[in-house]
């Protein structure tokens, strides 16, 4: 119940004559929805430990866990050391199994390529999709765009089932607003504002 703990995924936005296009990271807070989006033209380490470090400082609260799907931008050394460093844990999903990473794959679909679609787009333009993304987009994910949040009901035998009221709707930061002891969590810097 508590923000902090975050999935990552990355989207390739398409090839062109056999010529790469940007690679977005999506991150989702498992809590609270709050949502960052990023764009780095590869995902080689020389591109890709900056971007992390950029996601991870714009939560509004301490990253405690990090999950990601198998791919080898993630399950590195450099991200291990990093991580390491600002004591996250790590975790990661089983092979072949998508579900287990869904919030950031549901999110892939509603915010991504519902943004930017499948087409390619050159390498070139992943600096402003970047600056686009920290000045305009997670700005609008995070404190305008409405997510459901689920209440979870029990019936007589045990079984449990979730439903989405249109009364759980709310956005990433009322969401977090709504957590008790939501200024614990966040980065103190960042808890005065609130």
């Amino acid at each position: 119940g508590q923000p902090g703990y975050i999935r990552i995924d990355t989207v390739h936005q398409g090839d062109l004559d056999k010529q790469k296009g940007v690679y977005h990271i999506n991150a989702v807070d498992e809590v609270t929805q709050f949502e960052v989006v990023c764009c780095v033209e590869r995902i080689s380490e020389r591109y890709l430990i900056p971007a992390l470090e950029q996601l991870l400082e714009t939560f509004p609260f301490v990253v405690q866990g990090f999950h990601s799907d198998n791919g080898s931008e993630y399950i590195n050394r450099k991200v291990a050391q990093l991580l390491e460093k600002l004591r996250i844990e790590f975790t990661k999903s089983r092979p072949r199994h998508s579900n287990d990473n869904a919030l950031a794959e549901s999110k892939n679909g509603a915010v991504v390529r519902k943004l930017f679609g499948y087409e390619h787009i050159p390498q070139r333009w992943a600096p402003k999709i970047n600056a686009f993304n920290h000045e305009y987009l997670n700005l609008y994910l995070n404190y305008h765009r409405p997510c459901f949040f689920p209440t979870t009901i029990t019936d007589a035998k045990g079984k449990q089932r979730k439903t989405y009221a249109y009364t759980n709707m709310m956005t990433p930061y009322d969401k977090l607003k709504s957590l008790p002891d939501a200024s614990a969590t966040s980065h103190g810097e960042r808890s005065e504002g609130w």
